[in-house]
């Protein structure tokens, strides 16, 4: 069944607390209504952050597209010529590391210029070379368009199957990136600019992924799928039920009248019960033990070993 309509949802908040009901809410021009209109959208954005709700997780996957180019490199600029190619490179941002026989460590395209056939480093190359084999890996991502919040332990890689690392602190990142002895075959991430951002460059392309929390929490009319963080239209629907939606807006009008709290206790047993049908939850074992994994003495032979 599907979820009560904000015209719904705002008639039904009305007629409880003996207000006139409207008719329409986005359109209307009376002041409380407008005020409902706005505490409405305030009480499910507040909600949308107090967990993870299992309708606004996204599972998101993403490649890491590397290029292997040649190139003339000059120890007097940090600007690389007789490229073979710039495919692909792009600088705006600064998405991609360069690694190389000369290229110093952490360095990063800084512009492209397909038709000369140059590009612009961030650091001065310390060999000069020509037709230097050099490797462009995108390692900065950008995020989607309506992420809110990662989820712990969800970082990936899927091609090697390990687990990504972080996310890092400043202090940690920046000792990877500086120090002399910082890379291994695991990948290290962090969030830094709005970017998700890996080290080291791999060189080569994965497939990388992680869960995350959308900030989207309303469905546009008849439509299955979150593609709002407000209420636009009348029948817009939402992801919380509606008995939650009808008491945070009651409690939110009368606290933003002036009043004592007034429906809190109703409010948040409806939405400690919200949290606890949303998903389930695990048993939990007072004697927890790790499970053999691969190898155990419950699958191998007691004898003949190799046979």
């Amino acid at each position: 069944m599907a979820n009560a309509t904000l015209l719904q949802l705002v008639n039904a908040a009305q007629g409880e607390m003996g207000l006139a009901v409207s008719s329409t809410v986005i359109a209307n021009t009376a002041a409380d209504v407008i005020q409902l209109k706005y505490l409405i959208n305030a009480c499910g954005q507040e909600i949308r952050r107090q967990m993870q709700w299992q309708a606004a997780t996204v599972a998101y996957t993403f490649t890491t597209p590397t290029y292997t180019y040649t190139a003339d490199l000059s120890t007097s600029s940090t600007t690389i010529t007789s490229m073979s190619s710039t495919t692909g490179l792009t600088t705006n941002p600064t998405y991609f590391q360069v690694t190389g026989v000369g290229v110093p460590n952490d360095t990063y395209l800084v512009s492209v210029n397909g038709g000369a056939s140059t590009a612009v480093l961030t650091n001065t190359p310390t060999v000069a070379g020509t037709a230097v084999s050099l490797t462009f890996s995108q390692v900065r991502f950008a995020m989607p368009s309506d992420f809110d919040r990662l989820i712990d332990r969800t970082d990936w890689d899927k091609t090697q199957h390990w687990e990504m690392l972080g996310p890092e602190t400043a202090q940690q990142w920046q000792w990877l990136k500086s120090s002399y002895i910082s890379t291994g075959p695991r990948v290290r991430f962090r969030v830094l600019g709005n970017l998700f951002q890996i080290w080291p460059a791999l060189g080569a392309q994965h497939t990388l992924g992680w869960e995350y929390q959308s900030k989207y929490w309303i469905h546009a009319t008849s439509s299955t799928t979150l593609s709002k963080e407000t209420f636009t239209v009348d029948t817009d629907t939402c992801m919380f039920p509606d008995r939650l939606m009808v008491l945070a807006l009651k409690r939110a009008y009368f606290k933003a009248k002036g009043f004592e709290p007034v429906f809190d206790m109703e409010y948040r047993m409806e939405l400690d019960n919200a949290k606890a049908f949303d998903q389930g939850s695990p048993n939990l074992s007072y004697a927890p033990r790790p499970s053999n994994i691969l190898i155990g003495f419950e699958n191998i032979p007691d004898a003949n070993y190799g046979s």
